[in-house]
């Protein structure tokens, strides 16, 4: 359990509810889902110093087919979050994105997806390797 983000953030998902999908996380995820707020959504937060929405976090692998997510994701790992800022604004958007950079934070993936409408970041402590895309 982080400072700022909870396990019931990121497993809620409008879809999930939408469609009696469970999306409980399993307890073997659990450490990679404190992983993620531990290593980079928390002091994200801290720096960043308002609250960032967490749209997407853990999927289950019927969820993250029912949104279209890869088959490789790593948020049915537990491992990603796509987030958003105050207020949810593109440009609100870069500036986490930029800040993610800025604070050296030990991401694994961090993504602009289209262009800003949010920020997708991983984090895998067995694999840092600070890839930065747009799609």
């Amino acid at each position: 359990m982080g400072k700022y983000f909870t396990i019931a953030e990121m497993i809620k998902s409008e879809t999930a509810d939408r469609r009696g999908i469970d999306n409980r996380l399993p307890k073997a995820l659990i450490c990679n889902v404190d992983g993620l707020i531990d290593n980079v959504l928390d002091p994200l937060r801290e720096a960043y110093g308002k609250p960032i929405i967490v749209t997407s976090g853990y999927r289950c692998e019927a969820l993250n087919k029912a949104v279209g997510g890869s088959r490789t994701s790593e948020h049915m790992k537990g491992m990603a979050a796509d987030i958003v800022g105050t207020p949810n604004t593109k440009a609100e958007n870069k500036k986490l994105f930029n800040l993610v950079q800025e604070l050296n934070l030990p991401f694994t993936q961090l993504i602009d997806e289209k262009n800003f409408s949010w920020v997708h970041v991983s984090y895998d402590s067995c694999n840092v390797k600070k890839q930065v895309l747009k799609l």
